[in-house]
């Protein structure tokens, strides 16, 4: 939005306001398309390939098809979460032949879909929520390390940590809490990227919740004797 009201010289306010349709004419419409690289015709074809209700979950076959390639999963999530896969291919130096088979993989299994103008959008909400083994499985390989060897005491770690007593219902709403938290850290990500330019790194947000196994403590417990 920020960018957007930059580049045309008009306020905020404004923008949203000709997104909402108010106000909104041919000329505004087309000098919107054109920061987007898009004339009124491509605008208008791109309008009529625009996909339905999009899917909140991934079919079985799709999560296999996913974990079985850690970059082709990455990809995905990348394109879920707005980044251009240009700017991932810059990143990580893929070269162009292996992220057009990639792009070509995720198309066939109807996971994206690549539009005239070159973009590619996701078909899957990126609300969704990971409900299959297959990649959770990929998680616990590839992923779980990251988090859990990062060094907490360094300054740039930034975490939070509780420990709380909850009945099933409390579960089910802190459930609920962590996927509103992850929409909020979503829609950061949008704004941030709408006015931080070239200036942005690859950061990973982690929300887990469990049941403790509070052994070691009671065990522990024993011990209090000593320093009676």
């Amino acid at each position: 939005m920020l960018r957007l009201s930059n580049q045309l010289g008009v306020g905020e306010a404004t923008v949203k306001r000709w997104l909402a349709g108010k106000g909104l004419t041919i000329d505004r419409l087309e000098a919107m398309a054109q920061l987007c690289g898009l004339g009124l015709g491509d605008l208008a074809r791109e309008a009529e390939e625009t996909p339905g209700d999009l899917a909140h979950e991934m079919t079985l076959a799709q999560e296999k098809a996913l974990s079985s390639n850690i970059f082709l999963s990455f990809l995905f999530m990348t394109i879920l979460n707005g980044v251009p896969p240009t700017e991932t291919a810059a990143d990580f130096a893929v070269p162009a032949r292996t992220m057009e088979a990639a792009l070509a993989r995720l198309e066939r299994l109807a996971l994206i879909d690549r539009l005239r103008s070159g973009k590619v959008r996701p078909l899957i909400d990126r609300t969704m929520v990971f409900r299959k083994l297959p990649l959770r499985s990929l998680f616990e390989q590839h992923m779980k390390h990251v988090f859990f060897e990062l060094d907490y005491s360094a300054p740039e770690t930034l975490y939070t940590s509780e420990v709380i007593k909850l009945s099933g219902k409390g579960v089910a709403q802190l459930g609920e809490a962590m996927e509103r938290f992850r929409a909020e850290v979503q829609a950061l990500a949008d704004r941030d990227a709408e006015g931080a330019g070239a200036d942005r790194r690859w950061v990973g947000v982690l929300s887990v919740m469990r049941e403790l196994d509070m052994t070691p403590l009671r065990e522990a417990g024993g011990d209090l004797a000593v320093w009676q």
